[in-house]
């Protein structure tokens, strides 16, 4: 059976409840004060968590990379290596983040995207791990997060299945605690790139693995769609503003977005309901008003013979007979007058078993 527990909530195909991660990243700009006011506008919006992203920056980069010029508006430093460090949040940071999910009763974790920042989060217990798609290949680092014994989240933008397949093997050997989250490595992502029938395809190849949708696309359509393809995981870049510098703020959900994607993900298990095809008590107003019933055409007098122009089907559905009996009325025999537009019921018929009286030759 597919499952997956994080911080203490069980996600399963059981009981339809789709788990929805908020995407800080560095949406925060290197302020814990910002990513303080992210966590709080996530809780209110209804996710299940908030995540962080951690950099060990001199250790993942070349020094080629790390020093080079980085000219860009949305820049925090003249080089590539000092702009991510002014986007890194230090222990006591994430301490004080911890405290503020904590108390506002939202899960709080981050993708580690190297061994040291992965032991930094391992050393303050986080309850589980993302990895980036730029490492589903990365069977050392995605072995060593795993080592840690808590549950995975792991992204394959730009897979093959056979990438998909040996990290899986890679991290199932020591941790089954495993999400595999659809994902297409480009910010934003067009609706015709998402490949969300892969995540059909992830389900039948691991049918005892957990599937989601890291979705990077600018709407919120495409991830009801992935629910409604067994995806149980939801994850969405989120900001506070589409302006603010930096490269994710266009593409991710402000507050109203991130309300409505989480407000339309729990009401499908509802709206799918149960698969019996019944009438409901809420329509009976509607359908009595728009549905009709069988009455009299004209005034028609007792012992009169129905034939196909004495009834007609007219709304409102308050007391007669449905038009389906309009067939079996056909030739029977009134026992009381009706006037025009009264409803014709069966109590109002000559018993089908009643002798036939006729008059004396």
């Amino acid at each position: 059976m597919r499952e997956l527990v994080i911080d203490g909530t069980r996600i399963t195909d059981d009981d339809g409840h789709c788990y929805v991660i908020a995407e800080i990243g560095h949406n925060h700009q290197g302020s814990v004060e910002k990513a303080r006011e992210l966590i709080l506008s996530a809780t209110e919006c209804g996710v299940d968590a908030v995540k962080l992203q951690k950099r060990d920056n001199r250790a993942l980069y070349t020094r080629a990379a790390y020093e080079a010029p980085y000219d860009h508006e949305n820049s925090f430093g003249p080089t590539y290596g000092e702009h991510r460090e002014a986007l890194e949040l230090d222990r006591d940071a994430y301490i004080e983040l911890q405290r503020t999910a904590r108390d506002a009763g939202v899960t709080l974790f981050a993708t580690a995207f190297d061994k040291a920042s992965a032991d930094f989060l391992a050393d303050l217990d986080m309850p589980a791990y993302k990895t980036a798609s730029g490492d589903l290949r990365n069977t050392p680092l995605l072995r060593h997060v795993a080592s840690i014994g808590k549950p995975m989240l792991v992204s394959t933008g730009g897979a093959t299945m056979d990438d998909i397949d040996r990290a899986v093997e890679t991290i199932t050997a020591v941790n089954t605690q495993i999400c595999l989250l659809q994902c297409t490595a480009v910010y934003p992502a067009a609706a015709e790139e998402l490949e969300l029938g892969v995540i059909t395809t992830l389900r039948e190849r691991f049918p005892e693995l957990v599937i989601g949708l890291s979705d990077h696309q600018d709407g919120i359509a495409m991830s009801l769609v992935a629910y409604m393809l067994g995806a149980r995981i939801m994850e969405k870049h989120f900001t506070l503003s589409h302006t603010l510098k930096g490269t994710d703020h266009a593409f991710s959900l402000m507050p109203e977005g991130m309300r409505k994607l989480v407000r339309d993900l729990r009401r499908v298990p509802a709206a799918l309901g149960d698969g019996v095809k019944r009438p409901l008590a809420s329509e009976e107003p509607a359908l009595k008003k728009m549905g009709k019933m069988l009455v009299a055409a004209r005034d028609l007098e007792p012992g009169h013979v129905l034939a196909e122009g004495d009834v007609v089907a007219r709304s409102p559905a308050d007391g007669g007979l449905p038009p389906y009996e309009f067939d079996g009325l056909l030739g029977r025999s009134l026992s009381r007058a009706l006037r025009e537009d009264e409803a014709i019921t069966y109590d109002g018929l000559v018993p089908l078993d009643e002798p036939v009286v006729r008059a004396a030759g």
